[in-house]
Order: structure tokens, then sequence, then C-alpha cells
């Protein structure tokens, strides 16, 4: 009984710090508003989302790395740090050098935060909860995606200024740097550490390479229904961007519930059937968003993909770590680094639609990704039996 309390206890701050890490999801509805600040195009605008994942690509394996040395606890604190600085940019000034700065510095320590906060959760749950105990943590950072929207609209109307944001999730961050810092969470020795090639010759496993892409593919779809739900109300119903925004609080509610919802699927039922059912609704309501062209079909539709993309992360990411325990900083690294999804389908994203003049060619890109995840259905398993 003493040691599930004391395992609650060490679970609140990672918790907290699951919280901040949803603070990346702010640069979907803070793109919409920029570019109409700015007078940006799609595919301009697009460019500043892009920007915040790249830094997946550059920072996820060094910062495995990074842990062998100073360990996961630590990195996280410091990702916590870069994270306060990145808030409180916005809110010394607005222009568009800032707010490129602003939104580098919000990847770079959301990557450094992914890449050691999931491995760190594995430090207090068992193997076989940490599929659910990882999905519990989007749950927590959905929670702060789906308010974003809600807390930029609330400050522009009330306050004249959307970036009241910032200065709310600051601080909850400096709240969650604080308390990781005071908790001590005992984590295993780390023997020799990997260098580079090593890390990425561990992609010649056909697991970890599926994995990798499936994360590419759903942060893609992720990131690109997140920016692109409000611009398709926009471009079929001719909606205000402070109406169609809601688009983006009913995809992360809906996240949300998905993600409450998998906690206790995935601690009691399969692995693979429920990824199969996911991905066939998410198929589903990709497909209606495109087909679509009433309000109602259009948000029903939005929801199906914000409630069965909501567990595949965490599904990916067990089915990986869980693969080869031996390697579980380097392979959260690359797992981490299949977020860089998030460049690669806004800019197509913002290309397509450009392109066509439409958003059904951004819907498009993100069926690409879909039908990935279709195709390697039969490649996921229940854990243990992998």
């Amino acid at each position: 009984m003493e040691k599930k309390a004391n395992i609650l206890l060490m679970l609140v701050p990672v918790m907290l710090a699951f919280f901040a890490m949803g603070f990346v999801d702010l640069v979907g509805i803070a793109t919409n508003y920029v570019k109409d600040d700015f007078r940006l195009s799609d595919s301009v605008a697009n460019l500043f989302t892009s920007m915040v994942f790249f830094w997946f690509l550059v920072c996820s394996v060094p910062t495995g790395m990074l842990m062998n040395k100073i360990g996961r606890r630590k990195t996280v604190v410091l990702s916590l740090a870069i994270t306060a600085v990145a808030l409180a940019l916005p809110l010394v000034g607005y222009n568009l050098p800032l707010i490129l700065i602003s939104f580098s510095l919000l990847g770079i320590s959301n990557a450094v935060m992914q890449v050691s906060l999931n491995p760190l959760l594995s430090n207090i749950v068992s193997s076989k909860r940490l599929s659910s105990a990882l999905t519990f943590g989007q749950f927590v950072k959905a929670i702060a995606a789906f308010t974003a929207p809600i807390i930029a609209a609330w400050g522009a109307l009330h306050y004249g200024s959307w970036r009241l944001l910032f200065a709310v999730y600051l601080a909850e961050g400096l709240v969650a740097l604080a308390a990781l810092w005071a908790e001590k969470i005992k984590e295993e020795e780390i023997g020799r550490a990997s260098s580079f090639a090593e890390c990425f010759s561990l992609l010649k496993d056909t697991t970890v390479l599926i994995c990798f892409l499936g994360i590419v593919c759903h942060v893609g779809i992720d990131v690109g229904t997140n920016v692109s739900a409000p611009r398709v109300l926009m471009d079929k119903l001719g909606l205000p961007l402070a109406e169609a925004g809601y688009a983006t609080s009913v995809y992360f509610l809906f996240r949300t519930f998905g993600c409450l919802a998998g906690t206790f699927i995935l601690a009691k039922y399969s692995t693979r059937r429920f990824y199969a059912a996911s991905v066939l609704l998410l198929a589903a309501g990709m497909l209606g968003l495109a087909l679509f062209n009433t309000q109602t079909a259009l948000y029903v539709c939005i929801a199906l993909i914000g409630f069965n993309n909501a567990n595949l992360f965490p599904i990916m990411f067990s089915q990986a770590i869980l693969h080869r325990p031996d390697k579980k900083n380097e392979i959260s690294g690359l797992m981490i680094m299949g977020i860089f999804g998030g460049t690669i389908f806004p800019m197509m994203m913002g290309f397509a639609s450009d392109l066509f003049g439409s958003q059904n060619g951004a819907v498009a890109v993100m069926g690409l990704g879909v039908l990935y995840l279709l195709a390697v259905m039969r490649r996921v398993h229940d854990i243990g039996k992998n």
C-alpha cells in the first residue's frame, strides 16, 4: 500500500510535466492567429509550425545520449527551463522574428522533454502498464492542447490579446519545473553510451523502423488536423477564424476523450485489435473531412480523427521500447525524432492547399499517413507477445 502511494506521489510531478508537454500544440491555433495578424499565405504560415517540429529531427537522438550522462529527470527539468524561456518571449514583444525564436525554442524544449519524459515513466510503472500509463500521460498532455484555443479566444475577447495564452502556460510550466526538481526518481544504471551510428543502426530493426514511421504519420496527422481543421471550415463554410478556431478545440477535446478511454482499454484488452479499430475509424473520419460540406458532418469527422488518433503514439512508442528494453534511451530518441512528421506534413499540406486552391489538398496529404497506418496494421502486437 505504501509502495503504491509512493508511486502516485512520483506520478504527480511527471504528469505536470506531461501537461507542459502539451504546450507545443498551441502552435496550431497560434499559427492561425499569426497568419491572420501578419496576413501570411498558408505555405508561409505553415513554415512557422514546421519550424517547431524541425527540432525533433535535430535534438532527439542527442537528447537520448545526454540522458545516458545526466539522467532522465534532470533532462526533463532542463527541457522545462527552455520551455519557460520560449513562452516568455511573445510576452516581451510581438513580431515575426520573436515568434520564430519562441516557436523554435518550444520545439527544442519539447523534443528534449518527449525523449526524456516518456522513458522516465518506465522507471515508475511496470512494463505491463507502460502503454496505459503513456496513454494517461497523453490524456494529460491533450488537456493542455484542448484548452489552448479556448484560452487564446478568451484572451482575445476579454483582454484584446490572444497571447495571454503564453502567460497562463508559463505559470504552469514553472510549477512543473519546481515539482520535478524537488522529486527524486530512481533510475537504472546505464552502461556504455551508444554512439550516433549505433543509435541510427537500430532503425535496421524492422519493428523499430515500422514504429518510427508510424509516429511520423501519427504526428503528421495530429499537427495537420490541428492546423488545418479551422481552415477546412473557413474554406467550405465561409466561417471567420474566431468561429472556425473552435474546430481545433473539438479535435483536442475528442483526442482527450480518446486518451482517457485508451488508458483503460489498453490496460485490459488487446493492443492489436484496439489499434485496428482506431485506424479504421481514423480513415473514415479523414475521408469524410474531404467529402462532406456541412458543419455538423465536418465536426463529426474532426471528432473521429481526434478520438482515434489519440492512442497511436503510446502504442507505437511502447512497441518499440519494449522490443529493445536494453536500449530505452536510444529507442526513445529515435521514436521522438519521428515527431519530425510535424514538419514534413504541414509543409506538404500548405503547398498542396495552395496548389489546388482548396483544403482538400491538405486533407489528401494526411490521407497518405492514414494509408501507411492501415498498411502496418498486422505488424502491431499485444504487449508480451511480440
